[in-house]
């Protein structure tokens, strides 16, 4: 029985599909738009192709613009392989020619998928794993918005009123983005006086309004000068004040949803058994990883995929020569870094154990790294045996210096 390959170059609104028989000999080449009668149309004719042989498909994208297509493909049984562009992009420099089209990129996808054994398949994830991974793909979307709106409210103030600017952390204090709602000058702030302002946050539901309210007003008799950018200045921080709290209310709803949907998921109390994981970091992690561990083979194969495990560049009489490697899932690293750092406020395992690396010379982050490759194989373990977690003995034998 013949195999044939198809390699598909995929777009937002359109895909090339190249297919190549076991000589690497083009069959088709195929321009098809991002539809659904187009889809179903090219994989008709290429199953055609395969006569009694079977067609191993190969795409550079599991998702976006493929989602479409992987998801017909895995209704009519195909096997879909994912190479990441990454990949395609360093093998196409082993090919003749300097030029780049979708057709070559497609034929790339297919010669690699025909001669490499180690590319994964794409697996559908659960549909709990889909919902929450793009709730928090959206959270993320949201807090970048955040970070960015709450830059131009300093940048802004920076213009006309740096007391006020540098006198609170609008990141995380809620009463000073109600301060700026209504007083953004330095005349509005003396004229209201710290007991009014503090009255007025009070009456806002604005935790610590008297230290607030002075500090405020401290700022304000530190500049007498009005600049020239005040008049404008003032207005577009006001507006941007409004537009954070509204960005946070936002953040509340989808934690809310994340949470609300992760909560279906037959592991979630397990996972949020282990200490440093929340409904986000574990909704998120449950996300990266398609919501099983059916899609890796081992433990290493998962601390691998998120860049955990060290890889070697050994040469010659160079060895043991480790490196961090550069494929890997960067939100699944992420979430695992976050969740490990979480972990050291009560876990007295992961801190006796971050505690016993930085004493053997690691950085920080060195140890916080290597804390959260401990944690996947606990992790590992508790969705393997649907176990929760256990804080295990710790030796309170101080650490030598």
């Amino acid at each position: 029985m013949q195999t044939i390959w198809a390699g598909i170059d995929s777009g937002k609104r359109a895909h090339h599909c190249v297919v190549i028989d076991h000589a690497g000999t083009v069959l088709l080449s195929q321009r098809v738009e991002n539809d659904e009668a187009e889809l179903l149309e090219l994989i008709a004719a290429v199953t055609e192709l395969a006569v009694d042989g079977e067609v191993c498909w190969a795409t550079d994208l599991n998702a976006g613009g493929a989602a479409l297509l992987i998801a017909l493909l895995t209704a009519h049984g195909q096997r879909v392989l994912y190479i990441p562009g990454r990949i395609v992009h360093h093998a196409a420099a082993t090919y003749r020619g300097d030029g780049k089209t979708d057709a070559k990129d497609a034929k790339i996808i297919a010669d690699q998928a025909r001669m490499r054994t180690d590319l994964q398949p794409v697996r559908g994830a659960d549909q709990v794993a889909v919902d929450v991974r793009l709730l928090t793909s959206h959270r993320l979307d949201v807090i970048h918005d955040r970070v960015r709106a709450i830059n131009r409210l300093r940048a802004t103030l920076l213009e006309y009123f740096p007391a006020l600017e540098r006198t609170f952390d609008y990141s995380k204090n809620k009463a000073a983005l109600t301060l700026l709602s209504r007083y953004t000058t330095p005349d509005s702030l003396r004229r209201v006086g710290v007991t009014r302002l503090a009255t007025w946050l009070k009456g806002r539901g604005c935790r610590n309004s008297a230290k607030v309210a002075q500090a405020a007003v401290d700022a304000a008799h530190a500049q007498h000068t009005a600049l020239a950018t005040e008049a404008v200045g003032s207005a577009l921080v006001t507006r941007l004040a409004a537009r954070i709290t509204a960005i946070d209310e936002d953040l509340a709803e989808i934690d809310a949803k994340i949470a609300e949907h992760y909560g279906q998921h037959e592991d979630a109390e397990i996972l949020l058994s282990l200490p440093g994981f929340g409904p986000v970091l574990a909704a998120t992690f449950l996300a990266q990883i398609g919501g099983t561990l059916d899609n890796f083979d081992t433990v290493d194969r998962l601390a691998c995929v998120a860049g955990l495990a060290p890889v070697p560049r050994d040469s010659g009489r160079i060895n043991g020569n480790l490196h961090r490697p550069r494929r890997f899932n960067r939100r699944l690293l992420r979430t695992c870094y976050l969740a490990a750092l979480s972990s050291l406020k009560n876990s007295p395992a992961s801190r006796t154990f971050y505690d016993r690396k930085r004493a053997e010379g690691k950085s920080h982050k060195q140890a916080l790294i290597a804390l959260a490759r401990r944690r996947i194989n606990v992790t590992w373990a508790m969705l393997r045996d649907h176990t929760p977690y256990a804080e295990p003995a710790v030796d309170s034998t101080p650490i030598a210096a």
